[in-house]
């Protein structure tokens, strides 16, 4: 008897990615749409769909979407909730939408404890619009707005979203996972899940900070991306849970990356 051992999940549509070659966002929709199938969501997930990249994610997920303004995905998913209070809503964003102009909304849907989930892609530069400097940049990064490489005398530091999220009381889970290797593609999809879960069961806010790979605004090929991410990314963002209330608030960072 035939059985099918890789098949596209049901909660992804079939339009062709508009992402990069080399870029890992299609890995994040995938382990997304795994999960929702897996739980049974689809018929009752919202998502909210960001500006960047992944701007068309209404157009790649078999959920009811909506779209929001720039930065303001976590309002919105918090009204989604409030009135819908048996949908699954969850936010998919990147650094600038996230962690830029939606720093405000972010930290206040985090510390009321909206039961929500948010999955933060982070690549530490802005994609859609031409490579610019992000909130997460690295020092000494070159970007389009930082030629000679971000100088944090006067541009400041990266900001490190999951750690500062972690401190606040009405968050449930603070993670931060890389898709970089298949054991942290797993990795990722038990932590997506299991924020998955948190809501289904009511415990509040989840964030996934997802280490990603910006291939073209890099100036990297798809391989030289990831190991540029796991050279320098990870050093600076290492991975691990900084919150889970099930192990009472625990922080475990991995030390090997």
């Amino acid at each position: 008897m035939a059985q099918t051992v890789f098949e596209r999940p049901k909660s992804l549509s079939d339009k062709p990615f508009t992402y990069c070659p080399g870029c890992t966002h299609g890995i994040a929709h995938r382990l997304i749409a795994e999960t929702l199938d897996e739980l049974d969501l689809a018929d009752r997930a919202i998502g909210i769909a960001p500006v960047g990249c992944s701007v068309l994610a209404y157009e790649f997920f078999n959920t009811d979407m909506l779209q929001a303004a720039h930065g303001r995905a976590p309002a919105v998913a918090t009204a989604v909730k409030r009135v819908h209070p048996d949908a699954i809503v969850f936010t998919y964003q990147g650094d600038g939408d996230l962690a830029s102009i939606g720093t405000a909304e972010t930290v206040h849907a985090a510390t009321r404890g909206e039961n929500i989930v948010v999955i933060f892609i982070n690549n530490a530069i802005y994609g859609m619009t031409g490579g610019q400097m992000a909130p997460t940049s690295l020092p000494g990064q070159i970007t389009q707005t930082s030629p000679t490489g971000r100088d944090v005398e006067t541009q400041g530091y990266p900001i490190r979203m999951v750690e500062m999220l972690s401190t606040l009381d009405g968050v449930a889970l603070a993670q931060r996972v890389s898709l970089d290797t298949p054991k942290h593609v797993r990795e990722a999809k038990r932590a997506i899940k299991k924020a998955f879960q948190n809501q289904i069961d009511g415990k509040g806010y989840s964030i996934i900070e997802v280490m990603s790979t910006c291939p073209t605004n890099w100036g990297l090929s798809g391989p030289g991306a990831i190991e540029w991410l796991q050279e320098n990314l990870l050093p600076y963002y290492p991975l691990g849970v900084y919150k889970d209330v099930s192990t009472n608030g625990d922080t475990v960072v991995e030390s090997e990356v």
